[in-house]
């Protein structure tokens, strides 16, 4: 199984590259895509990893948005393929209207950065199908704006659907409300959650829980209807000495 994952990439972004080695780790293959991209390629997943796009200007997510590929994300989701955002990509997502709700400070008003522990509150979706119903997974954290909240009609519309993917287990280190790290849309396949996956995909790491939801979506990419809207050239690269001007 060698999915490839397009990992997007915006001025600011910082776990690109540890996204794409972790994808690598479990069998997958994966291709940085710059942020005016306008077209995934081959991508039969896509990941909006960590960092802080844009400097995090205005509020985390609200300028990277109107990135030209965000657009080519929209599609790739509504055409059925898995999008999955992790820290800022999460952030992005509930900018771009993907998944509702929004992130702000932490109650503490501290940034964070240590292991927490998280209990898989739904399997149905792209990230999470591989895992068990209230197994336990530690991931790190990494963030100043994690802090979820959302209406009450939301609200009402997460938890009635099981929607919840991720839950803080114990300690809700930022507050957000009903402990939630991570949740999914309506149809399963739009992805954002707080923790990172790919810090704790290798026992050096501290932790190998995450490798489980990205083995989760690399199986997911597999199955899941494939999109058909790249151009079939593959995506556009970002090689280790950055991007070009754009």
């Amino acid at each position: 199984m060698s999915g490839m994952l397009a990992v997007v990439c915006f001025p600011g972004s910082n776990c690109e590259h540890d996204v794409a080695a972790a994808w690598e780790s479990v069998g997958g293959t994966a291709a940085i895509v710059w942020h005016t991209a306008t077209s995934l390629g081959d991508a039969d997943a896509v990941v909006l990893p960590g960092g802080f796009a844009h400097g995090d200007y205005l509020r985390p997510g609200a300028i990277a948005r109107f990135s030209p590929v965000m657009d080519a994300v929209a599609r790739f989701a509504a055409g059925g393929g898995p999008v999955v955002g992790i820290c800022n990509g999460f952030q992005v997502l509930t900018e771009a209207g993907l998944l509702p709700g929004a992130l702000y400070r932490n109650s503490g008003l501290r940034f964070l950065c240590k292991t927490v522990e998280c209990e898989v509150a739904s399997t149905d979706s792209v990230l999470t199908g591989g895992a068990r119903a209230g197994q336990v997974l530690r991931l790190p954290i990494n963030h100043y704006e994690g802090n979820y909240t959302c209406d009450e009609r939301t609200l009402l519309e997460l938890e009635s659907e099981e929607r919840v993917v991720l839950r803080y287990r114990g300690e809700n280190p930022n507050g957000s409300v009903h402990a939630i790290a991570g949740i999914t849309n309506r149809e399963r396949n739009v992805v954002g959650v707080m923790p990172h996956p790919e810090r704790a995909s290798d026992p050096l790491l501290g932790s190998a829980d995450g490798r489980l939801l990205l083995e989760s979506l690399l199986v997911a990419s597999a199955t899941v209807r494939r999109w058909a809207g790249g151009n079939g050239t593959g995506p556009e690269s970002v090689h280790a000495s950055g991007p070009a001007a754009s």
